[in-house]
């Protein structure tokens, strides 16, 4: 079992975080020692769920990891499962389980804005840092407010700035489906994703060799030398840029374009 915390108020222990009431994966929390059916959702709940993953995914910090459906013990008697969940990589220095998640996200709708303000509050109490809920059918998105006990109203022209977060998150872009795959992709290159920066990286060589290509044909086209489908072929197919240089060079004097393409 693991090692038991004190809360934030330094009074009676609490159990570790990952110290279970219900069975992982089960489908369930506990809300004060009472078995709650936490239940699959459907379209578009379903769709925002996946997409927060992604995004949060996208812009975390690297010694963040990201979850959906973690549960985290709250209290004695209550468990519970955020949508998804920013928590640290490393263990808990004390407990050697997992840390507490600095971030925790909830889909709502309109009616149930109110129940996840219980849930929120828990998870406050408990320790997480931030608190956020996307309601999908107002096209809102709200943050828990500790000093006033409730939801706060977000603009979504905003971003949620937070050390968990290598990359500001625009809030339209929790809320809007439309603008998650811009968003995944603008902090993906703002994190210099090896993936992407090689792949750019690529793309501007070949965009840079067609260039040369165009401009060989176009001198080559200018002075009345006859280039078949081959050569020309040939020609765009080169991505040495000494080779295209050497190339651009002979188009000014040639008297062929297979002078142009000779042997070096």
């Amino acid at each position: 079992m693991r090692m038991s915390l004190r809360n934030s108020e330094g009074g009676t222990k609490l159990p570790a975080v990952d110290e279970r009431l219900v069975a992982p994966e089960s489908g369930y929390e506990i809300d004060d020692g009472k078995l709650v059916r936490v239940s699959p959702s459907d379209p578009p709940h379903a769709i925002r769920h996946s997409k927060i993953s992604a995004l949060l995914e996208a812009h975390v910090a690297d010694t963040f990891e990201v979850a959906c459906d973690m549960l985290t013990r709250v209290s004695e008697t209550s468990d519970r499962a955020p949508d998804a969940s920013v928590f640290p990589r490393a263990p808990d220095p004390i407990t050697g389980g997992r840390q507490i998640e600095q971030l925790a996200f909830e889909v709502v709708s309109t009616e149930s804005l109110g129940h996840a303000a219980k849930k929120a509050s828990e998870l406050c109490a408990r320790g997480v840092r931030r608190v956020f809920a996307v309601d999908v059918e107002r096209v809102s998105a709200f943050e828990w407010s500790r000093e006033l006990g409730r939801w706060r109203l977000l603009d979504l022209a905003g971003w949620i700035e937070d050390p968990a977060l290598a990359v500001a998150l625009p809030l339209d872009a929790l809320v809007r489906a439309a603008k998650a795959d811009d968003a995944i992709a603008s902090a993906l290159l703002a994190k210099h994703n090896p993936v992407l920066v090689a792949a750019l990286a690529e793309r501007a060589e070949h965009a840079r060799a067609e260039g040369k290509a165009h401009m060989i044909l176009r001198v080559l086209a200018n002075r009345g030398v006859a280039v078949d489908t081959s050569q020309r072929e040939h020609i765009f197919a080169e991505r040495d840029h000494v080779r295209l240089d050497r190339w651009l060079d002979r188009s000014l004097v040639c008297a062929s374009t297979a002078e142009v393409l000779a042997a070096d």
